[in-house]
């Protein structure tokens, strides 16, 4: 390389990671797309390729990845070397619980993986020559678990008021196949119908990926008409069980 010339920056091949906490966002399926367009943008922009978009639907951001099947498999791409990284939309869609978050990105570094949020770019490595480097990121670490304990505790208090009037008091909204009516859950026919297929279809020995597309084939639809995705029929069939 000629003297004053700078080497370009390397592409790199990075896994997007989605997360929203709740069924009613995993369904109407906005969180998640709101998410990936932005990533994709932000991917385009800085030249790297995204290889894979994995994504784990109504599942809460304090949960270890071990309980995550899309983070998990995000990790095990980079930890095979099929993936230089990781990008999320925010970091608290990586995680809302400071411990996980510093577990997860610990992960990533320990297998020489980089991991980036749309909004603040490349999430910094420790360095034990600047120590404020990992008090500020553990600072809004804690700061999104904040957040989560805060949003958990009125929502704890709503069903705890709704209950002593009468009305539903399950947390969010009522599941798959049935609706709230008259404070009390009735089966939605519809919605069953896609349950019975589901698991008619599992029973069939059919993969995750195998029923959606049968589903969208026959249109039938998730809650409130959104598409279906692997993860959503997990927790349909997990429900079930």
């Amino acid at each position: 390389m000629e003297p004053g010339t700078e080497q370009p920056p390397k592409r790199l091949r990075l896994v997007a990671y989605l997360r929203v906490s709740t069924d009613r966002q995993a369904e109407h399926g906005q969180g998640l797309d709101i998410q990936e367009r932005a990533i994709r943008r932000w991917a385009r922009a800085q030249d790297h390729r995204i290889v894979e978009v994995l994504r784990d639907e109504g599942v809460s951001g304090s949960k270890d990845a071990a309980d995550r099947p899309g983070l998990t498999a995000a990790l095990d791409l980079v930890e095979r070397h099929k993936a230089d990284g990781v990008v999320v939309y925010r970091l608290d869609r990586l995680a809302r619980s400071l411990t996980v978050q510093e577990a997860v990105l610990g992960h990533v570094w320990r297998h020489s993986g980089r991991v980036f949020a749309v909004d603040t770019g490349e999430v910094p490595q420790d360095d034990p020559s600047d120590p404020m480097r990992t008090f500020v990121r553990q600072v809004m670490g804690a700061a999104h678990q904040l957040e989560r304990g805060l949003i958990a505790a009125r929502m704890r208090a709503g069903r705890e008021l709704k209950a002593e009037r009468g009305g539903y008091a399950g947390f969010g909204s009522p599941p798959f196949g049935m609706r709230a009516e008259a404070k009390e859950l009735v089966p939605v026919a519809d919605e069953q119908a896609a349950i019975r297929r589901i698991v008619e279809l599992r029973g069939q020995g059919r993969s995750l990926p195998e029923i959606v597309e049968v589903l969208e084939a026959e249109r039938l639809r998730s809650k409130r008409g959104g598409r279906w995705h692997p993860q959503t029929v997990s927790r349909v069939l997990q429900r079930v069980a």
